[in-house]
């Protein structure tokens, strides 16, 4: 049975990899893998380069990118998406393909897919973020597709309200539990020697995202939380990983890029992989920002989380969340707060580390009834 994977940015490839482990050790299993969006871009980072550092051959390349984080050039890359992925399937059957969560590309992709009644499997449907037009998105690919995989019966009850079809909904858990089980994480003298991060100093892991909901607000909210890193940096090692490309990402970019010219304590990371990224989560202090890792691979540790804004309104709150406003002296407090309160214990609700099994088990069920 031939499956394919669509991946469009370094961390949808990340929480995948368990899962084309899993699926490529079966024999039943032909797996190819079909990179677009930010992978193939030098100023991401070409973080296809990533995939094959796993010891993956990506079959497929596919030229999407936006020129810039435009409301238009956003949607021209959505129809230029559609048309090119138009082409791709019109040429190459699958058995099965595998989209992941919510972003503007993999719904070009999908919806292209549509009219030639491609089987498409969700990951992660169900899911609400109310301050991000991605949650239009997520909701239509679970609505184009044959099969949706969610992380909680929570989600399991939403993306059933959505696709009307509870026999072809499937609560398999967080694939990303299934990497942080599995996976050596780096030792803090790995991450020294490969990413030049000491991480035995307190450190904070922060990544901003904009809001695509409250597009004008995107530059007063970074100011805010510059702001606040400004103050934070005197006490505390900043690590900021950079955001995706998103409507007005460019504009965050290169706020946080000026920002940290001749100041020290400031290291930001473009990309770090899946298993760097982890690692550095596992040996910060805190969260701070609006990625919705942590809400997922947060609370496995658990770590604390100052969950900013609304761009993940709608997620399950864990008790290691405090949600708040985008604003310096709220952030400054609820560090504060973080500070002199203990870390509560069992955050994690998204389950024990063999979803990719699940997943596998159930695809090979599913396409041999047919």
């Amino acid at each position: 049975m031939k499956i394919g994977i669509l991946t469009s940015t370094r961390a949808d490839f990340g929480i995948y990899l368990p899962l084309i482990k899993f699926l490529s050790s079966e024999k039943d299993f032909e797996v190819e893998i079909i990179a677009f969006g930010t992978h193939l871009s030098q100023k991401y980072g070409m973080t296809i380069n990533e995939i094959y550092r796993q010891g993956f051959d990506v079959k497929h390349q596919i030229h999407t990118l936006p020129h810039n984080d435009t409301p238009e050039e956003i949607a021209k890359s959505i129809g230029e998406t559609v048309t090119k992925f138009s082409d791709f399937w019109s040429s190459n059957s699958f058995d099965l393909v595998f989209t992941l969560g919510d972003r503007y590309e993999m719904f070009a992709a999908v919806t292209a897919a549509s009219p030639f009644n491609i089987k498409i499997a969700h990951i992660h449907g169900g899911e609400t973020t109310l301050g991000a037009i991605d949650n239009a998105y997520r909701h239509s690919i679970s609505l184009m597709s044959k099969y949706v995989f969610v992380s909680t019966e929570t989600y399991k009850k939403r993306a059933i309200e959505i696709t009307e079809k509870p026999q072809n909904v499937f609560n398999v858990g967080a694939l990303s539990v299934d990497n942080l089980k599995q996976v050596e994480l780096y030792s803090i003298s790995e991450m020294q020697q490969q990413f030049k991060i000491d991480l035995s100093k307190p450190t904070i892991l922060s990544t901003f995202h904009p809001e695509t909901i409250n597009l004008e607000k995107n530059l007063e909210y970074i100011n805010e939380l510059l702001q606040a890193i400004d103050i934070l940096r005197k006490k505390y090692q900043i690590v900021i990983t950079m955001p995706n490309a998103d409507t007005m990402g460019l504009s965050i970019r290169e706020k946080i890029i000026n920002f940290s010219k001749g100041r020290k304590n400031i290291i930001i990371i473009e990309s770090f992989g899946m298993k760097g990224y982890l690692s550095c989560m596992k040996y910060s202090t805190f969260l701070l920002g609006n990625t919705s890792s942590g809400f997922v691979e947060a609370a496995f540790f658990p770590k604390w989380v100052i969950n900013l804004g609304n761009r993940q309104d709608g997620r399950i709150i864990t008790e290691n969340i405090i949600s708040i406003p985008v604003n310096k002296q709220a952030i400054l407090k609820a560090v504060n707060e973080i500070e002199n309160r203990k870390l509560p214990e069992n955050c994690n609700i998204y389950g024990d580390g063999k979803t990719a099994e699940r997943i596998t088990q159930t695809v090979k069920n599913l396409l041999n009834e047919k």
